[in-house]
């Protein structure tokens, strides 16, 4: 179903030169990347998943590790908050930016940049002697975020379309971890060797992804696109980005409609009207508006952004929170609550994403993400129609597993390589990136006003369960292209 054209896959016999004394292991690609063939495509995926890798256990490793940060800098949880934030902070931003700029640098040299800026940032963590140089590391360290989308596009221009939903859905499982074993492997080093630890572990593995990165991946020959990178309509849509954060964050705790939280999202809307002009006076923009506003494109980024707001809320947020709480809720632990209801999940993302992947290109991606996201709904009904049944959510739970961390997670990541415009091939996988950041805090910060009571989780539920809706609507109206 990919509307990409690819060269013909790995493998195919080639008409031999006799002035070439040995065949190369690649063919040209059309965007100046190259198609592997089949002995090298094993390297090339052992060497994304090690990249993607060691940014993502910056998030589920160090998790368990935040209450000894706090302790050892000495800073209060409000301003441990930092640690996560500016990650994701910077994540989104780098991701719209770079991924982009890799159709001018090229895929491979942009990856082997961001996993040295990696590598910097997790050492300057480990060493870090004051809280401010620590944070600044892990601002260093969220800028590496693009190492998914650069991994995605990647492999969309060096695997056959018959390869490429299954190994993208492989990459998109280590999206969640390592099913949970992370995190619990983050906890044991902090509680024997405190939290440096975890960043010594992570150095290590970064230093292989650089190596493997350098001697696996081929360079691009030629730039995916001409032209120059829009650093004006970069910058614009970068801060009319970092305000709607704030403006989300604050929103969610001091309300939506405040003073402060309508001045930010003031501010947001100023600046994405000022990259609209702008992108309107360069020949070779961050993102052609034309395309923003087509059906390839917007109607992706907001089943992104809704699909994180409402299941990942119901996942990580909602659920997890009535599990341990003691008067509404089931009174569990929070090792027990954790094990109940965000393992599973985890876990069976790891299978059901390769799974969906291959399931997308024998379907149809947008067959396999609708039905993902109603199936979803359903799901979460069921959980606000079964509350009170432990076990009932959590066979609700565990089918998220298989529809949000496999078929939506791996469909929406596709979808953004494949439905990119030809032009500028980075511009909507960074976009739709930072789509997911921005998703998961919205989600939160609209149900958090309401848990608490019994009535309040429900509420939460039936509004995650609207929003969900509404993603369902968008993927049906997104379209796939027929012009490339």
């Amino acid at each position: 179903m990919s509307a990409r054209k690819v060269p013909a896959a790995a493998g195919t016999p080639q008409q031999s030169d006799p002035k070439r004394p040995s065949p190369d292991p690649t063919t040209s690609h059309p965007h100046g990347g190259t198609t592997l063939r089949a002995g090298t495509q094993l390297g090339l995926l052992v060497t994304l998943v090690i990249a993607v890798l060691s940014y993502q256990l910056n998030t589920t490793m160090v998790t368990p590790a935040l209450p000894d940060i706090g302790r050892s800098f000495a800073v209060s949880e409000g301003t441990l908050a930092l640690v996560s934030s500016l990650f994701f902070l910077a994540g989104a931003v780098a991701g719209i930016l770079l991924t982009r700029w890799s159709d001018f640098l090229g895929r491979t040299r942009m990856l082997l940049a961001v996993l040295v800026i990696l590598l910097v940032g997790t050492l300057v963590c480990a060493f870090a002697p004051n809280f401010p140089i620590f944070v600044a590391g892990r601002v260093l360290q969220g800028v590496s975020g693009a190492v998914f989308q650069l991994a995605y596009m990647i492999l969309s221009e060096s695997v056959s379309p018959a390869l490429l939903g299954t190994m993208l859905g492989i990459i998109s499982a280590a999206n969640g971890g390592v099913g949970g074993l992370d995190g619990w492997l983050g906890g044991i080093l902090t509680d024997r060797f405190g939290f440096q630890a975890i960043f010594f572990v992570i150095a290590g593995l970064t230093a292989v992804a650089i190596f493997l990165t350098a001697r696996t991946l081929p360079a691009q020959k030629r730039p995916a696109t001409t032209g120059k990178m829009d650093w004006w309509g970069g910058g614009l849509l970068s801060l009319s980005l970092i305000f709607l954060t704030y403006y989300v964050n604050i929103g969610g705790t001091r309300g939506w409609l405040t003073p402060a939280s309508l001045a930010l999202f003031g501010v947001a809307v100023l600046f994405f009207g000022a990259f609209c002009v702008a992108e309107r006076r360069v020949s070779s923009p961050l993102f052609a508006l034309r395309h923003l506003a087509s059906r390839h494109c917007w109607p992706l980024i907001a089943t992104t952004l809704l699909s994180l707001a409402s299941v990942f809320a119901v996942i990580n947020f909602t659920v997890a929170l009535f599990a341990q709480n003691s008067e509404a809720g089931y009174g569990l632990e929070a090792g027990r609550a954790a094990l109940l209801y965000l393992t599973p999940p985890a876990l069976i993302g790891l299978a059901a994403a390769p799974l969906s992947g291959w399931l997308a290109g024998k379907i149809g991606w947008l067959t396999v993400l609708r039905t993902g996201l109603a199936v979803s709904l359903c799901a979460i009904g069921g959980i606000w129609l079964f509350l009170e049944h432990r076990w009932i959510v959590f066979a609700l739970i565990a089918l998220l597993g298989i529809t949000y961390n496999g078929m939506i997670l791996t469909t929406v990541n596709g979808l953004g390589v494949i439905l990119a415009p030809p032009e500028a091939p980075g511009s909507l996988p960074g976009l739709n990136g930072a789509a997911f950041g921005v998703g998961a805090s919205l989600g939160i910060g609209l149900v958090a006003p309401l848990v608490g009571t019994w009535g309040g989780y429900r509420g939460a539920l039936a509004l995650s369960a609207g929003i969900a809706g509404a993603a369902l609507l968008c993927a049906c109206v997104l379209k796939m292209r027929t012009d490339s």
